[in-house]
């Protein structure tokens, strides 16, 4: 039983833009090269998780496009100069790892409950574009080799995995209080389907 309504969906996406917001101007911990440790990727991929493919990636273009004018990138900042920075890369990736994280939990639905399946969602998508994209970008803008570039990023694996195990247990729980979110039947609605369905004729 699927309750979902437009409106519900928009609300989902502004509260979930909002929560990333939040995630970003939370105090981090400043790096020597420009790229801060935050909780946005927290934010992101649990967006993707509990709100599937298409409302995390719209959840991530609402909040990059409110960043332009507002102060809620990460440290309070905001502006179409991040596009042009060290940090371009890491945004850009946000929407698509978002998007992947919520089409590999959605694709198996039955099991948005399971941890495992949640954790192991995130971090390929994590790694998949926010680990990829990032370095990438920060070679060219910050002047390093590549090599050097995915080096330094690979302090952010220790976090970015803690942050995946907070978002699984979050998302998972979610899911469970919530099963009309990824169109998953309770257990109530399935024992009503069972009821409602019509006895086979006698032979």
């Amino acid at each position: 039983m699927n309750r979902r309504t437009p409106t519900t969906d928009v609300a989902l996406i502004a509260g979930f833009a909002a929560l990333i917001a939040v995630c970003a101007i939370l105090p981090d911990i400043k790096t020597g090269i420009g790229v801060p440790y935050s909780l946005q990727t927290f934010g992101v991929l649990l967006a993707g998780a509990v709100l599937g493919p298409v409302r995390g990636f719209l959840t991530v273009v609402l909040y990059l496009v409110a960043g332009l004018v507002l102060p809620i990138y990460s440290g309070g900042a905001s502006g179409a100069s991040h596009y042009s920075g060290v940090t371009a890369g890491y945004l850009v990736a946000f929407p698509l790892a978002a998007a992947l994280c919520g089409y590999l939990v959605y694709r198996n639905r039955d099991r948005a409950t399971q941890f495992t399946l949640v954790f192991t969602a995130g971090l390929l998508s994590s790694f998949l574009f926010i680990h990829t994209l990032g370095p990438l970008n920060l070679a060219w803008r910050a002047d390093l080799s590549l090599k050097d570039a995915f080096i330094f990023d690979t302090a952010y694996f220790p976090g970015d995995i803690a942050k995946n195990v907070v978002m699984a247990l979050v998302a998972t729980a979610v899911h469970r209080a919530f099963p009309d979110l990824a169109g998953r039947r309770s257990r109530g609605d399935a024992a009503v389907e069972r009821a409602e369905e019509p006895a086979a004729d006698s032979a």
